[in-house]
């Protein structure tokens, strides 16, 4: 009978050895064919407890079982890529754990090691790197391993010796476990040159020791070997179960240690030199040895695609956690969530990684030997291409081919030198160049179009010749030489050049000293010319920016700083990154103000692109801070101590501008708290809540700041409980609230929190607004309260909020006719804003149409003035406001009319 096996060992040199030196494993290897060879199936194989003679050959013999079968399933069809690289991961994980509690067991001679300042038993952490780190062995990969331990301090037995020996004694004999050859071969290659100092360094390194060494001798190319770093533990519990707990060492600890030397709190756009000059030497080193067919070293290969996937994780891994993880086409597929790279890239990027990867074990299952490069002789390549699915190798290397130009392009894409650090030298190079040396450049600035040059000329001279620029890093200062000359080049473009280039100019000076930043820019010159519109369009940004420089990352794509956002879905994805931080209050309030200050960005630069109507982008201004005060309030209860309930029954309520769904850049957030819960402590746990929910919105972080909140509109001011039961604030509103507050009322809405309450607090709303009042004595109050209002603010004629006919006068009119005729037009309980609300009371017929249209003119004009005055940081032209004086006195009319 033909065995099932026949048509994989034509593929496979040491398989056809392997199984005509033992016909019993050949015979196994087919009655198991139809299941991978699990992880439980490979323990069960090792004796627990075995010494190292007795464990070395049960080792190699598990080894030539499993590859074995993954071999034949893998040719014949059986697995897929996935299967194959799991398989040989758990193979390795599983003799290292073995090797493992072989070596560190304690010795009666010796004892344990102990820890000098815990004085507790130390464990060995076995660290993998590279593809057994990120679980993606490949059938005869070498293992990448650092042994790493807490502390230092010596064993407890009747010869104690220093932990370091104890541990490189037992990180000897695991090497040697798992890498000497015997008569029945190996089980993997182990390589230590990973650990501090490479092969000239202790086989062993304690945390402080390590930590030491990646603070002050880490560098690039080990960030991003430590990607991959992974502690190998028993995930299974097999040794635990078997009473030999914690072994595999304190993981969670060494990458609390690590996290912070690979993962940069900030965007690290360094990392893209650092990677470009990793590669080049890889490129080089394939030149020299003649490795051009390497499918892992060589141009498109294996290696430009781990590169393409980890280049992202060390820029943005420090500011997005769940780009720390180890699989590359995970990454892969993680950045195309997040929008950093095309869909159709991936795809292709994946489908070259898992032909890549097959191609790879199809060369290595020939002889078992760990190699990348394609066969030279002609009957080798007739196997590779039959085994890889193609009729002959000319078909075979037009589908590799095809996947290597297509990793080669995507490389360059993400890769490619910028041109401000290529070769090229800006025609402006020599105009610095020679400002800095004291040349005179009137002329040429002038030339550019620059209405001061000379001024221009002096703050160039100011940089250069300041502190800041003279004590820069020899990197930091070629990449602001590189940048200056092309940046004076696009404020030019802008209408505004002088006032655009002074600004651009103490943006640059703020950040020269985070290098990150200036390389952001270096690599991506095409952000320059959307950096000078932004600066030169408003001093406000200008400012914004120079305050949350992060916020350069939103220039890299158009298409997301200008796509209109959905709140629903950024509401989903910042919880998700959230909940990676949970826990961290610190870190999670950072998460919330990058957040902010990114979508606040992102609408200024579609505002200045002029894509909103005002009321349009205060709708969205309004909707932002409510998505960040319901998750405030979400993750401020979540880690309240002795909650009594999963939800808290309590809600933000807006006023003011927030009420009204009229924010601008900037605003303050008026607020109060109420809730509905019968529980006895109710009272005090929501104070608390509401505590905690201003400190999380006002507190200044590294991140900076979400917003200042208000909350003397609570019941009684500031004197006043800070929250208020749903029904303690009906009955004050009933019986004790003034009527200025019953007129903020008319503005207020439910923001966040508990959608019910919402509801019952709108109940009340409606309810006091439409009570029956004295028209005559309400507006003799409300009258009073502009009157109070104009001695601490006057009504001065550039003053759009406070002068006679300006915005607080068309306020003041749109609450006394709520609270005046509600009761008999309930339209007007409608929080729609003050324009629709004067249209309501004209259709009502308690003002005339006219003068209801001026003053809506006069309103809508005059908030966009005031919007302009954000962001130009200037008064209001004496023009400008001509143009809506007679608005004006349309509201000056109405007052008139509507108070006598």
């Amino acid at each position: 009978m033909t065995s099932r096996l026949a048509p994989a060992l034509p593929h496979s040199r040491y398989l056809q050895r392997l199984f005509n030196a033992q016909p019993a494993l050949q015979a196994a290897t087919e009655a198991a064919l139809d299941r991978p060879f699990a992880r439980a199936e490979m323990e069960a194989m090792l004796p627990l407890g075995a010494d190292d003679a007795a464990l070395k050959p049960a080792l190699r013999k598990l080894r030539q079982a499993v590859m074995a079968r993954l071999l034949c399933r893998d040719l014949l069809g059986l697995a897929r890529l996935d299967e194959v690289i799991a398989t040989v991961s758990d193979l390795a994980e599983v003799a290292i754990l073995a090797a493992l509690e072989c070596t560190t067991r304690p010795d009666a001679r010796h004892g344990r090691p102990i820890g000098a300042e815990s004085g507790q038993e130390q464990k060995l952490i076995v660290v993998g790197m590279g593809k057994l780190g990120g679980r993606e062995l490949n059938v005869s990969s070498d293992i990448d391993l650092i042994f790493v331990y807490p502390e230092d301090g010596e064993t407890d037995g009747p010869r104690p010796i220093s932990n370091h020996e104890w541990f490189a004694r037992a990180g000897r004999r695991l090497i040697a476990l798992l890498h000497d050859v015997t008569e029945d071969g190996f089980v993997f290659r182990v390589d230590m040159r990973l650990r501090p100092f490479g092969d000239s360094g202790p086989l062993v390194s304690s945390f402080p020791a390590l930590e030491n060494y990646l603070l002050t001798q880490g560098r690039e190319w080990e960030r991003y070997a430590w990607i991959k770093g992974r502690a190998i533990c028993d995930d299974s519990g097999r040794y635990a179960a078997a009473g030999i707990p914690g072994l595999g060492g304190d993981a969670a600890g060494l990458m609390q240690l690590v996290t912070p030397f690979v993962y940069r709190k900030y965007l690290d756009y360094g990392a893209y030199a650092s990677m470009r000059d990793l590669h080049g030497q890889i490129q080089r080193e394939v030149v020299r040895r003649d490795m051009a067919d390497n499918i892992k070293l060589g141009p498109g290969g294996i290696r430009e695609i781990e590169f393409i996937a980890q280049v992202f994780q060390l820029i943005r891994g420090g500011r997005r956690p769940a780009l720390r993880i180890r699989p590359t086409r995970t990454v892969l597929r993680e950045l195309t969530a997040m929008g950093q790279l095309e869909a159709l890239a991936v795809a292709e990027l994946s489908a070259a990684y898992v032909f890549l990867r097959d191609l790879e074990h199809r060369l290595q299952y020939l002889d078992d030997a760990q190699t990348q490069m394609l066969p030279a002789g002609e009957a080798d390549r007739a196997l590779i291409a039959t085994s890889m699915g193609f009729g002959d190798w000319a078909r075979f290397l037009a589908a590799l081919d095809g996947h290597r130009a297509n990793v080669s392009r995507h490389f360059e894409q993400v890769f490619a030198l910028p041109q401000a650090e290529g070769d090229a030298v800006h025609p402006l190079a020599g105009v610095w160049l020679g400002i800095a040396d004291g040349q005179d450049s009137h002329g040429r600035l002038a030339a550019l179009g620059y209405a001061d040059p000379a001024e221009m000329e002096r703050l160039l001279a100011a940089i250069a010749q300041g502190s800041r620029y003279q004590t820069l890093a020899d990197k930091s200062r070629r990449r602001l030489d590189a940048l200056i000359p092309p940046l004076v080049e696009v404020c030019a473009r802008q209408p505004n050049p002088d006032a655009t280039l002074a600004r651009i100019l103490r943006f640059l000076d703020a950040i020269a000293r985070r290098e990150s930043y200036l390389a952001l820019l270096a690599e991506h010159p095409q952000t320059l010319s959307r950096l000078a519109a932004m600066h030169s369009a408003s001093p406000w940004v200008a400012d914004y920016l120079r305050q949350h420089p992060i916020l350069l990352d939103e220039l890299l794509d158009a298409r997301l700083l200008y796509t209109a956002p959905d709140w629903p879905t950024l509401g989903e994805q910042l919880r998700r990154e959230l909940a990676l931080h949970e826990g961290d209050t610190e870190a999670e309030m950072d998460v919330l103000r990058h957040f902010q200050h990114q979508q606040l960005f992102r609408l200024c630069a579609q505002d200045l692109a002029g894509e909103y109507e005002l009321t349009t982008l205060s709708d969205h201004l309004s909707a932002l801070a409510d998505l960040v005060l319901a998750v405030t309030l979400e993750r401020a209860w979540a880690e309240l101590p002795g909650r009594h309930r999963d939800t808290a029954a309590f809600a933000a309520i807006g006023y003011g501008k927030l009420g009204g769904k009229e924010l601008g850049y900037g605003s303050d957030l008026d607020v109060i708290f109420v809730y509905d819960d019968e529980h006895p402590d109710a009272a005090e746990k929501y104070a608390k809540l509401a505590r905690r929910i201003t400190t999380w919105l006002s507190t200044v972080t590294a991140a900076g700041t979400l917003y200042e909140v208000d909350l003397r509109l609570r019941p009684n001011g500031s004197s006043g409980l800070l929250v208020s039961s749903v029904a303690a604030f009906a009955q004050y509103q009933r019986e004790d609230a003034w009527v200025w507050e019953h007129q903020a009322l008319t503005r207020a809405r439910y923001a966040a929190g508990d959608a019910a309450i919402g509801a019952a607090f709108e109940t009340v709303r409606r309810e006091i607004l439409a009570q029956r009042r004295d028209r005559e004595r309400l507006a003799e109050e409300v009258v009073g309260m502009r009157d109070k209002m104009l001695q601490t603010h006057p009504a001065l004629p550039d003053d759009v909020k406070h002068l006679r006919g300006g915005l607080v006068d068309v306020e003041f009119i749109v609450q006394y006719l709520v609270l005046a005729h509600a009761e008999r037009v309930p339209a007007l309980l409608a929080n729609s804003g003050n324009i629709a609300l004067l249209g309501t009371a004209a259709e009502a017929g308690l003002i005339p149409p006219a003068l209801a249209e001026d003053a809506q003119q006069a309103y809508r004009r005059l908030r966009e003035l005031q919007h302009r005055q954000r962001l130009d940081e200037t008064p209001p032209h004496a023009e400008e406001l001509a143009a809506v004086e007679p608005y004006c006195e349309a509201v000056r009319s109405l007052w008139r009319l509507v108070f006598g």
